[in-house]
């Protein structure tokens, strides 16, 4: 669109004034560079945050733990992802062909914990008997987790199977309007992480774990258990950064151009600014 430009000039002894006006809409060098960063900051927001949501599904902590381990805790957390509702019911299943023995549920104020237990198709022996039973399933109900916030709910174990590598907690979300969310899915090893991971607890071997506790002076793990423990943790990793990772390659791709787009404003400013009248 042509642009309309009206020069007045006003004449004294000594001085020479002249202004300049531009029909249209001007923007100052300054203005630009502060629009197109507000522009970059928004945009990269956005990236963030839909990063976060990406990552917030039910998961248990700590991460791993070692095989066998006596006398610990799990805690299961469970965000809640949908603005609209709230989450009433959390059910989580406990593997039952690798079991924890001697379960016991921490209270939580406002819910009600139901548990099952399951007769064991192999039976196992410790150092008190012989165990034919496991708990199988864990609900939680009468609570809620509004949007926005999460919950943790607790499980005290007594030991842990030493026969296995990682451990999964099927969970079954369910919210207000009825809707339920299953998370239910298993990575496979080196493959992205799927929409509705179940929550997984890595076991690491008894001797790797002590050798990391008592430092160089003890025997260190052999190369196999290295390679086992480094898969593992590769493939866990590639699972959640993978998403964050490219997201956050979107919005820096973003941020360039906000920033182009303001350095080319403003050397056309100046181009326009200088032109003679």
């Amino acid at each position: 669109m042509p642009t309309t430009r009206t020069t007045t000039t006003t004449r004294s002894t000594d001085t020479t004034t002249r202004s300049t006006t531009v029909t249209g809409v001007t923007s100052r060098p300054g203005t630009v560079l502060r629009r197109a960063a507000a522009v970059a900051a928004l945009a990269a927001a956005g990236v963030l945050a839909a990063a976060g949501a990406a990552s917030a599904h039910v998961t248990v902590h700590p991460e791993s733990y070692t095989q066998g381990a006596t006398d610990g805790v799990l805690t299961f957390r469970v965000p809640n992802e949908d603005d609209a509702v709230t989450t009433t019911e959390v059910q989580v299943f406990l593997p039952t062909d690798h079991p924890l023995l001697g379960v016991l549920v921490s209270p939580r104020d406002g819910w009600t914990a139901s548990v099952k237990n399951t007769r064991l198709k192999t039976p196992v022996k410790t150092d008190d008997g012989t165990i034919t039973d496991a708990v199988s399933e864990i609900t939680w109900t009468g609570g809620k987790i509004a949007a926005g916030q999460f919950e943790d709910f607790d499980v005290a174990f007594g030991q842990l199977p030493d026969d296995v590598g990682r451990l999964t907690f099927k969970t079954l979300q369910t919210y207000s309007d009825g809707k339920t969310v299953r998370w239910i899915e298993e990575a496979a090893p080196g493959a992205d992480e799927p929409e509705n991971p179940a929550p997984v607890l890595e076991l690491t071997a008894k001797g790797a774990d002590r050798a990391a506790q008592d430092g160089a002076g003890a025997a260190a793990p052999s190369a196999s258990a290295k390679s086992s423990a480094s898969a593992a943790a590769s493939a866990s990793a590639s699972g959640d950064d993978s998403t964050a990772r490219g997201l956050g390659a979107a919005g820096l791709a973003v941020g360039v151009l906000g920033l182009a787009a303001a350095v080319f404003a403003v050397v056309r400013g100046r181009s326009a600014g200088s032109r003679p009248e």
